[in-house]
């Protein structure tokens, strides 16, 4: 079901299932903020990331609101609720706020080491997210791929684009024609954990699938956004040194 904010919302239950860490956080988003779909160069971060939703009007002068004398409200704040759970071996993280749904899959458990064949446990990992997308009548699907800080740069940028690629083919198998894919690969840009140790490089080896909510509410499915469709020329050509910690 979809959400709209509203300067006291309430955050959200999230569902607890066996074997999974769940966490919750509520974060203030700065209002304004465009979401990146242009297709002209590097957007500052991927899209997703960041609301679009306008503050909700709100009559200051209402006399329902009982303000002391003298009184007036702080300016409109749009609250984004963003739930987490996350499967006790990281493998699997799903993220859900008031407009999207992101998956993160660790390379790992996608595809060998340096490689972006995907591995036969793969398919079934990503069959489960496409059925999600399918419930929440997803049009607009993102897939983007991420590596660590080891290995170069380019590489990295064109192992993480193969990455996103394998995975988008695996998606469009199971969605319809009428479904529009963004794909791209970043490469050591955007981690989400530190890359100071083994632990938080695993983490930032990944390949998210993001999409925004629809009307069905989630499935539960473990896990955890650029831009340019499928094909764009963010091909991440370069050297092939170094395996990128992959």
């Amino acid at each position: 079901m979809s959400r709209h904010p509203h300067p006291q919302t309430r955050r959200p239950a999230a569902p607890r299932a066996a074997g999974t860490v769940v966490l919750a956080a509520a974060l203030v988003l700065t209002l304004g903020a465009g979401s990146g779909w242009a297709d002209e160069g590097e957007p500052s971060a991927p899209p997703g990331s960041t609301t679009t939703s306008p503050p909700p009007e709100v009559d200051s002068n209402s006399p329902g609101l009982k303000l002391a004398d003298g009184a007036t409200l702080a300016p409109a704040k749009v609250l984004d609720i963003k739930s987490v759970v996350e499967d006790l071996g990281g493998e699997e993280r799903r993220e859900d706020t008031n407009t999207d749904v992101k998956f993160a899959l660790q390379a790992e458990v996608l595809f060998p080491k340096d490689s972006s064949k995907l591995n036969p446990e793969a398919t079934a990992r990503i069959k489960a997210i496409a059925a999600e997308a399918e419930a929440q009548k997803a049009t607009d699907v993102r897939v983007f791929g991420f590596t660590d800080n080891l290995g170069s740069y380019s590489h990295g940028k064109k192992l993480s684009r193969q990455r996103a690629e394998a995975v988008h083919d695996e998606l469009a198998s199971h969605l319809g024609p009428e479904v529009t894919f963004s794909v791209r690969g970043y490469s050591e840009d955007y981690p989400i954990a530190d890359n100071g140790s083994e632990e938080g490089r695993k983490k930032n080896r990944r390949v998210e699938v993001s999409f925004p909510r629809g009307t069905a509410a989630g499935t539960g499915t473990n896990a955890g956004s650029g831009t340019g469709p499928a094909g764009d020329n963010d091909d991440g050509t370069g050297d092939a040194s170094g395996d990128a910690g992959d």
